[in-house]
């Protein structure tokens, strides 16, 4: 592995005076190019001790988030609060969540995820963020050429009854015409079948940041893959169901097998390069989606983050 040391870490940006209004005035003082340039400078702003509450959130969100986006395509569970602010993701609290871009295997992804804490854990919780030029870095020689020529996901969505997520929450739709529609968009190929939908993708494994041309690891063959799951359970079911009938998966472009020696290598090294973020209620994150992964460390104790996204 190639000796890099983290040399980056999220600006912190710390109220004198607690009150949404306060954060809010901050970022009309700042504006939105003044906010677009801070975050390509910074790839996360936290912002700590503003204590803003659920009802203030939206006047908050609108400042971060001008134009917020529905989470259609999204491969994980999470409940939508309100218009397009989301529950973070529902998996059981025991587990680690592996680094990640939001929807980077999708053709169009977010440019920006702001993260609200509601409610902080008792314990552990935290969101892991990892620097993509890092993380890319990070990997052997080998893994980097191996991905060269991009990966394929494959999702199994049933049509109500079944393992994972059905087509209908995944598409926030029941209409197939407008899946259809959404799926020719995204230069993806489907096939309706007896029991729900198979969509096959074929992205890139590393993508440039439009404005800093920055080279990033960004794919998510760590969590489409049995070697990249830390739910025993999970893992388990991936040697029981044949390939083509698991919820999702992944390979090479060519459809060749991905090594479970790289997919841990993947998932390792971005949680050992990554920095975690813990939370008190009340606080914020944004984050350049391009620029930075993230994640999520197990908990105890009730937790409740919201989330939302944004072009």
């Amino acid at each position: 592995m190639t000796d890099i040391a983290i040399a980056w870490a999220p600006y912190e940006i710390r109220a004198t005076d607690k009150g949404a209004r306060r954060l809010a005035g901050w970022l009309d003082d700042l504006g939105p190019d003044g906010l677009s340039t801070l975050l390509v400078e910074k790839k996360a702003l936290v912002f700590r001790d503003f204590g803003v509450t659920p009802e203030d959130l939206d006047g908050v969100l609108d400042r971060l988030l001008p134009n917020r986006l529905p989470y259609v395509h999204g491969n994980s569970p999470r409940t939508r609060v309100r218009g397009n602010v989301y529950t973070s993701t529902e998996y059981p609290a025991e587990f680690t969540i592996s680094q990640h871009n939001e929807l980077c295997y999708a053709r169009r992804w977010p440019a920006r995820l702001a993260f609200y804490s509601q409610i902080a854990a008792v314990t552990g919780g935290g969101t892991p963020i990892v620097d993509g030029e890092l993380w890319l870095a990070s990997l052997d020689a080998e893994v980097r050429e191996a991905f060269a020529g991009g990966v394929r996901y494959v999702q199994n969505l049933h049509d109500g009854y079944g393992l994972g997520k059905s087509w209908q929450d995944t598409f926030e739709t029941s209409d197939r015409a407008e899946v259809e529609e959404f799926l020719t968009d995204a230069e993806a190929e489907w096939e309706w079948r007896p029991e729900g939908l198979r969509v096959t993708q074929v992205r890139p494994a590393t993508t440039r940041h439009p404005v800093t041309g920055a080279e990033v690891w960004f794919n998510q063959a760590d969590q489409w893959h049995p070697a990249g799951l830390g739910d025993q359970t999970a893992a388990e079911l991936y040697d029981i169901l044949p390939l083509d009938e698991l919820p999702q998966y992944v390979t090479f472009a060519d459809s060749s097998p991905i090594p479970g020696r790289y997919v841990e290598q993947i998932r390792d090294r971005g949680l050992e390069h990554a920095v975690d973020v813990p939370w008190q209620s009340g606080d914020l994150m944004l984050i350049d989606n391009v620029l930075v992964g993230h994640g999520r460390r197990s908990f105890t104790g009730d937790r409740r983050t919201l989330v939302a996204m944004s072009d």
